[in-house]
């Protein structure tokens, strides 16, 4: 496990390296912040029933590497990333409602077409490390081990951009390992979002 968080770390660094090195590089490369709501939930897998989703948000850095101007480029971004899920039982007639918080950092590193000057869109992998666990109750809040430390996961989306750097966002991802141990199941997350780029 520690070999995989010191490549993460590894994944981490060269991608922030080369988002902040882009600029004096490559006068047509870009560099900015993004964020907005996240939807997930976690695949049924094992579990009796599926879990309900959890709205929660997300916040980090994009960069965009052109390879063919204003055609396809790369797009690496870091973002830290609140995730998880709800599960609601009921026992001896009462409802019960738990929230499994998951948080983690994500690496995306998509390819990026542009159709036309407003709109593109974008797909590749992510990968992810898992920073934070715990499920919360109406009287407890624990942390757990429960949920595999790395996600790797595919992501795909859409964006509108506009002049002056500005965007708005829409992403769907989709683990392809397993999130919750022993389960089967997998991190599905809706993303919609806004940024900027200098």
């Amino acid at each position: 496990m520690k070999t995989l968080k010191f490549l993460f770390a590894g994944i981490i660094l060269t991608t922030t390296a080369t988002l902040t090195a882009q600029d004096k590089n490559s006068g047509n490369s870009s560099f900015g912040i993004k964020g907005g709501l996240n939807y997930s939930t976690i695949t049924k897998g094992d579990f009796d029933e599926g879990p309900d989703p959890r709205t929660s948000f997300y916040l980090g850095f994009v960069g965009e590497i052109p390879v063919v101007e204003n055609v396809f480029s790369i797009q690496p971004e870091v973002l830290y990333s609140r995730q998880g899920f709800e599960v609601n039982q009921t026992i001896l007639g009462t409802n019960y409602k738990t929230e499994y918080k998951l948080d983690y950092i994500n690496v995306p590193v998509l390819a990026k077409i542009h159709l036309g000057k407003v709109f593109s869109i974008e797909a590749g992998p992510q990968f992810g490390l898992k920073i934070s666990e715990k499920y919360e109750n109406e009287d407890s809040s624990i942390e757990t081990d429960d949920v595999n430390e790395f996600d790797t996961a595919l992501a795909a989306g859409v964006s509108l951009n506009f002049d002056g750097g500005f965007f708005i966002s829409g992403r769907f991802t989709q683990s392809l390992n397993e999130v919750v141990k022993d389960s089967g199941s997998k991190n599905q997350v809706i993303q919609a979002g806004v940024g900027f780029k200098f």
